[in-house]
């Protein structure tokens, strides 16, 4: 999981899109397998499964990195509103085989959680 700086939440309309997209190819470039993935407003929740001999900071730092800058040169708001797009903190975390249905469906119920607003009225 990562966020924008500030955890402002700017990460709306087609922001998302491009994130996801971006997330994905990058995936598929490494060879990695995205097994969730969610962009709120104000973060992103990916569950990939990679490579081990990557440490989760190279992980993190691939798909921070290859959605930067694209999506700052293509969404100007992005780049008025804020110095740098991401914050240097992410979380990461392992999880065996048996708790990989529990992540996955954590990341993926995140719009049906008390309190969010609804995933269609944001998008």
């Amino acid at each position: 999981m990562w966020c924008p700086k500030y955890c402002r939440p700017v990460l709306g309309d087609q922001v998302t899109e491009g994130i996801e997209e971006l997330t994905r190819h990058r995936a598929d470039e490494r060879g990695w397998e995205v097994i969730a993935l969610e962009v709120m407003p104000d973060r992103v929740r990916l569950f990939v499964k990679h490579d081990p001999k990557f440490p989760p900071s190279c992980v993190a730092n691939q798909f921070e990195g290859c959605t930067f800058h694209v999506l700052r040169a293509e969404f100007s708001h992005l780049k008025s509103r804020m110095a740098t797009l991401w914050s240097s903190s992410y979380f990461a975390a392992s999880v065996g085989a048996g708790w990989a249905a529990t992540g996955e469906k954590y990341i993926n119920t995140q719009w049906e959680r008390p309190g969010k607003k609804d995933k269609e009225a944001h998008a």
